[in-house]
């Protein structure tokens, strides 16, 4: 592909054999695509979907992991068959006008409040995939508000079945669809590459550790093999533990500048504060919450909050091997309280678990650990890298309606 001055109607890219072709049209949603407003009067359909900013159409039991509508409802709901669009009014970060986004799921039904369309021409993907640019954004806000709700756009159904969307010959929108489509192939197999990264990782870790009450782990490093068992000893003999110190939200800054240290509670990175109360390397622990029991290695000078337990290995236990056995002891489970689970020092400190007497082990494992976060994280910022070449791309191929009111 080559840049092309742009004139009229014409995408900053275009395929080589595009170049110098007709421009480009821009033509209402109405006159390419009708609004599907078929209700589930006999509720015959009892998959219920749900269009989310993230992942697009799925299926409501697999993303809340529950139905959400009851039996009694369906019969309001639309009939999404596979390949209609919809519209999600409701407003994110991620989708500051709503998301609209194909079905490629199976048929469902979805809310009334969701609006549905149907493509006349069946070679449509090339819309799926102008509809994750921001390139109709500005029509939507032009002729919508957030109204009542401020977390919803307002916008009737002729103002949004209205909508300018960018046409040229079939021909090069369904390479343009072709080229996205290869791009989704590569971030997914990106995708499962790291999943199964991160699946081997996890084995691993259930392996090289000793399980609960056992004192000797399933492998084990060839210069180990035969030597002592793994000693059990409470956490409090193996490390000093001891809750960070408070600091008012008001004092933690969003952005990092001159003087100002990050600041670590029990989740992991807050922000950024001018105070400081540790220096060096520690892992650290949730204390209290959702995700109470949470472990994150942090390196440098920092302020560590009161919902996290700073833990300072003692003689003969290695920071890094300390680490990777605090995740998995998977200490949540030792969390009391019901409606706010929390972890204290004195619950932690009697923990059993057993340790290599030997220091060179403990390195190994974790040396060996650490390398598969090394490769975990190259490959996240592979996929991270892909994704934005793609968000790049998409500004690029397509015109957008800013020229149509411009």
């Amino acid at each position: 592909m080559q840049p092309e001055k742009k004139t009229g109607f014409v995408p900053k890219l275009r395929f080589p054999e595009f170049l110098g072709t007709a421009e480009w049209k821009f033509v209402p949603l109405n006159k390419l695509a009708k609004r599907c407003t078929q209700k589930n009067r006999i509720t015959a359909i009892t998959r219920v979907l749900t269009n989310s900013a993230e992942y697009g159409v799925v299926d409501q039991r697999d993303y809340f992991d529950k139905d959400i509508a009851t039996q009694g409802n369906l019969e309001s709901y639309y009939v999404v068959e596979k390949g209609d669009y919809v519209y999600n009014p409701r407003i994110s970060t991620s989708a500051p006008v709503g998301p609209i986004s194909k079905n490629n799921v199976a048929t469902g039904v979805m809310s009334p409040l969701y609006t549905v369309f149907r493509f006349g021409d069946s070679r449509n993907e090339f819309y799926a995939s102008y509809f994750k640019t921001s390139g109709w954004h500005q029509y939507m806000r032009q002729v919508s508000s957030t109204g009542a709700r401020h977390d919803r756009m307002a916008i009737t159904n002729d103002d949004f079945m209205a909508m300018p969307l960018p046409v040229s010959t079939p021909e090069e929108q369904q390479k343009i669809a072709d080229c996205i489509a290869s791009l989704d192939e590569l971030i997914t197999l990106e995708a499962k590459k790291l999943d199964a990264i991160k699946a081997h990782k996890k084995g691993l870790v259930q392996q090289v550790f000793p399980a609960e009450g056992e004192t000797l782990p399933k492998l084990r490093f060839p210069e180990f093999q035969g030597s002592c068992e793994w000693t059990p000893k409470p956490l409090g003999e193996i490390c000093n533990m001891q809750a960070g110190k408070f600091v008012a939200a008001s004092e933690i800054l969003e952005s990092q500048g001159d003087g100002l240290y990050p600041c670590f509670g029990g989740n992991g990175l807050r922000g950024y504060t001018k105070t400081f109360n540790q220096s060096g390397r520690y892992s650290l622990i949730g204390r209290q919450g959702a995700l109470c029991g949470n472990v994150n290695l942090v390196d440098g000078t920092f302020h560590a909050t009161e919902h996290a337990v700073v833990t300072t290995p003692k003689q003969g236990c290695d920071t890094d091997w300390l680490f990777y056995n605090l995740c998995f002891l998977n200490l949540n489970r030792f969390a009391t309280g019901q409606a706010q689970p929390g972890l204290s020092v004195d619950v932690l400190e009697k923990i059993i678990c057993a340790i290599p007497t030997d220091v060179k082990e403990q390195k190994q494992i974790a040396n060996l650990l650490a390398t598969l976060d090394e490769f975990i994280t190259t490959q996240a910022k592979k996929i991270d890298a892909l994704k934005e070449h793609k968000k790049g791309l998409l500004l690029q191929l397509f015109p957008t309606t800013a020229e149509v009111h411009g």
